[in-house]
């Protein structure tokens, strides 16, 4: 499989997922309406929360990041060195430069966010700035704008969007249910199972989708950080000081882990159906096939 081919492969499943995620939303809400014969105010409720929270984060999420990350924003006076191997990517990619920060913390990782290519950040620790190579830190930086060109920040904030609406709609109905607050179906034992399948199934299905969607992005990233760099070999060395990493960073918050290249908790840490990054030790074999007879 060629990248270009995994590329494509990656943004199909991704969208799969995406439309999946939709979907749920949906009959989520149906049922809802179903059973408590609520002429369609779960529903209502369900896209209207979406829509709302969606536009607040779309304009205000990557500041909320950053901040929680303890990220300062420098310029090139203050680091020339980041600074300009950040230039001369967006330069090769042909996108607009992003605002660029440190996080002091001396574990290695980094993370984007932003709405889009014209409104976007790159955050880095000062300890992938001082323990990678060039090549490495190259790798991390392209991995970081693959992101941002790939629209994942926006695709990922869709998708917390829409698991937070099941689980929220899902509450409200399991809480409706069991004290009665709503008028019930005659037929209790098809209410029961309903209620049952929106306490428990949906909002396991909907935490499965959302860790799958975030995994496929990583790979998707991986992949075009290799096509700008043209050397996959960087990204896969990093990835492997960053898996020997035996401390969490210090700054790590579970709100904003799935942002980072790495599980930002501890680099030793495997991967599992509920990790919200592929394992690393798979991410650094796909990237050593791109390098090989038949990738780039």
């Amino acid at each position: 499989m060629t990248t270009y081919d995994f590329i494509a492969s990656n943004k199909r499943k991704s969208a799969l997922l995406i439309a999946i995620f939709g979907i749920l939303v949906i009959v989520i809400g149906w049922l809802a309406d179903q059973l408590f014969e609520s002429g369609g105010t779960f529903l209502v409720l369900a896209v209207g929360y979406s829509i709302i929270t969606a536009v607040v984060g779309f304009y205000s999420g990557d500041r909320l990041a950053l901040s929680m990350s303890g990220a300062r924003e420098v310029s090139e006076k203050d680091n020339p060195y980041l600074v300009r191997m950040v230039q001369n990517l967006c330069i090769t990619t042909g996108m607009p430069m992003p605002k660029i920060h440190i996080i002091n913390d001396p574990a290695i990782n980094a993370f984007a966010t932003g709405r889009d290519p014209e409104h976007s950040s790159i955050a880095v620790t000062t300890g992938a700035i001082q323990l990678l190579e060039n090549e490495e830190l190259e790798g991390v930086l392209a991995h970081e704008l693959s992101h941002v060109r790939n629209y994942d920040i926006r695709i990922m904030m869709l998708v917390m969007v829409l698991a937070g609406t099941i689980v929220i709609i899902a509450d409200l109905v399991t809480r409706s249910f069991i004290w009665g607050g709503q008028r019930r179906r005659k037929d209790n034992g098809m209410a029961l199972i309903i209620g049952l399948i929106l306490m428990i199934v949906a909002p396991l299905a909907t935490q499965l989708i959302k860790l799958a969607i975030s995994r496929r992005r990583e790979y998707l990233a991986d992949a075009s950080a290799a096509l700008i760099t043209r050397f996959p070999e960087g990204l896969a060395r990093a990835l492997q000081k960053i898996q020997s990493q035996s401390q969490p960073m210090q700054s790590a918050s579970g709100a904003t882990a799935h942002l980072f290249i790495a599980n930002p908790f501890s680099g030793r840490l495997s991967a599992s159906l509920f990790s919200t990054h592929p394992p690393i030790e798979n991410r650094i074999a796909a990237l050593r096939q791109m390098s090989g007879p038949t990738g780039m």
